[in-house]
């Protein structure tokens, strides 16, 4: 049964691939779907890249093994920070702006809003390089949860999963894995809510759960044993979206007003079921406490927590937990592999090394690169150096430092300059990269949290103390948001 279920899954994903191949003729095509995306596959595209094995089996089990059900917060925060106000804050502006540029990625919108092509150029590197360890980390949650269930060795688990992902996002592009992350969502949806049913009714019900969870200490109070490296975690995975270019990409791409209204509400509610019942479902990890999740020195495996919960369900459930926490995987995956190929041809190689290439030769060649970064990296995931929560939190931390604050400012502040944005790549970059070597933060998730952080900082006062760029282009690029458009009245009333 649990074979058959998944036989399907990956007959669906390939099919999608097959039937999206029609939008992926061209750069814009194959990189934005045609930038007329509608609301329910750009809000569940943006949800299923959000959450993925990292959060259901690595932070989910970390943290509700280290916060209890106060790990909850983490959903909430992810909901309401890393869904709503980035929807709120960033979606319609990051729209109107990057197709006024004509930018189709993250650092082509800093090469073409500062002027600058070493940012551009400096920033798709960035993108490269960080986002192969998230990629790594997702490899690695899913394998565990093979292993549980199949008894599959991790290698061809992650060997698997990507030659798939590789095969529908090589066919058709940005279309290809929307319409697999509306599928895949809605898996996620369902399976998510099975899932927190079941295991709580193995506990004799919440109420007992809830009673017998008590007795473990204070992981049942309403912020838990250790409230601020709690409030840490809620910055790095709520604020970071902010600022990954898998995430911010997604409004690149969106259709039109209508759809922004929509997919915000659609995002936030996906946000609060998926988010909110892993970090629920996690909560309740120390009911599961066994001598098989600690090493020889008693530590405790986190990345087994989740697995090791999950065990106990029929196979039924446990075919609906694969196939959800494969869904979330592989539409994550997807994300990260489209980014960084279409990053690496458009902002590296197209006018450095291949000069004049056509529009066929750029998808062509991002099709190579997706390649190429789906086989680095399941070579770095056959060895990951560490933690899945880890490698995740040097990713984010890397990529939303550098990226969140000049990006948003950038959106809404005329005075942000050059030398700003460089400042921000540095810190970001800098504290992440530091603290890897020095360990000056002991957590890698604050250290995060804190580059964030100090971008938001950084941005504004180097801003003010460096040159400004040339009025008269700075200008008109913002006159994008002063042009007129005609709406119903259903969206917006007359003045008298």
């Amino acid at each position: 049964m649990k074979l058959l279920m998944l036989v399907i899954f990956f007959a669906i994903m390939v099919s999608v691939g097959i039937y999206a191949r029609k939008h992926a003729t061209s750069v814009d095509g194959y990189v934005l779907g045609g930038r007329s995306v509608g609301p329910w596959l750009t809000a569940f595209a943006y949800g299923t890249s959000y959450f993925s094995a990292v959060v259901f089996v690595g932070y989910a089990g970390q943290f509700g093994w280290k916060y209890g059900l106060a790990s909850t917060w983490i959903g909430l925060g992810n909901a309401i920070i890393g869904s709503l106000l980035a929807w709120v804050v960033l979606g319609r502006r990051t729209k109107v702006m990057t197709q006024h540029l004509n930018s189709k990625t993250m650092p082509d919108f800093f090469g073409e809003r500062y002027e600058s092509k070493a940012l551009k150029i400096t920033a798709s590197a960035i993108v490269f390089i960080f986002l192969v360890p998230y990629t790594a980390s997702v490899y690695n949650g899913l394998s565990r949860l093979f292993g549980m269930a199949f008894n599959i060795p991790y290698k061809y688990c992650v060997i698997g999963m990507a030659v798939f992902t590789g095969i529908y996002v090589i066919l058709g592009g940005y279309m290809a894995t929307a319409i697999n992350d509306f599928i895949q969502g809605i898996i996620m949806l369902g399976g998510i809510v099975a899932v927190i049913l079941a295991v709580l009714n193995g506990q004799g019900g919440f109420i007992q759960a809830i009673k017998t969870m008590a007795e473990t200490g204070a992981f049942t109070s309403f912020f838990g044993p250790d409230p601020l490296n709690l409030l840490g975690v809620v910055i790095l995975t709520s604020l970071g979206t902010w600022g990954l270019p898998q995430m911010v990409g997604k409004f690149y791409a969106i259709k039109d007003e209508k759809s922004i209204n929509t997919g915000t509400v659609i995002s936030t509610l996906f946000a609060i079921v998926i988010s909110g019942g892993c970090y629920f479902l996690g909560g309740f990890g120390r009911l599961f406490d066994a001598p098989e999740l600690h090493d020889e020195a008693g530590n405790m495996i986190f990345d087994g927590i989740i697995p090791h919960m999950l065990s106990t369900l029929p196979d039924i459930l446990i075919g609906i937990v694969v196939v959800l926490v494969l869904s979330a995987s592989m539409s994550t995956l997807a994300s990260l592999v489209l980014t960084s190929s279409s990053t690496l041809t458009l902002d590296f190689l197209k006018d450095n090394v291949m000069k004049d290439m056509s529009e066929k030769k750029q998808v062509r060649t991002m099709q190579v690169m997706v390649v190429f970064f789906i086989v680095l990296s399941v070579v770095i995931a056959m060895d990951p150096p560490t933690f899945i929560a880890q490698l995740m939190g040097i990713s984010w931390g890397a990529l939303a430092g550098a990226f969140l604050a000049p990006f948003m400012y950038g959106l809404y502040w005329k005075g942000v300059t050059r030398a700003a944005v460089w400042a921000s790549f540095a810190a970001g970059v800098g504290i992440t990269v530091l603290n890897l070597f020095f360990h000056f933060i002991a957590s890698p998730i604050n250290a995060g949290a804190i580059a964030m952080v100090a971008g938001l900082i950084v941005v504004p006062v180097v801003s003010v103390l460096t040159p400004k760029l040339k009025k008269d282009r700075v200008d008109e690029i913002f006159a994008c948001y002063d042009e007129k458009v005609t709406i119903t009245k259903k969206r917006s009333l007359e003045q008298n």
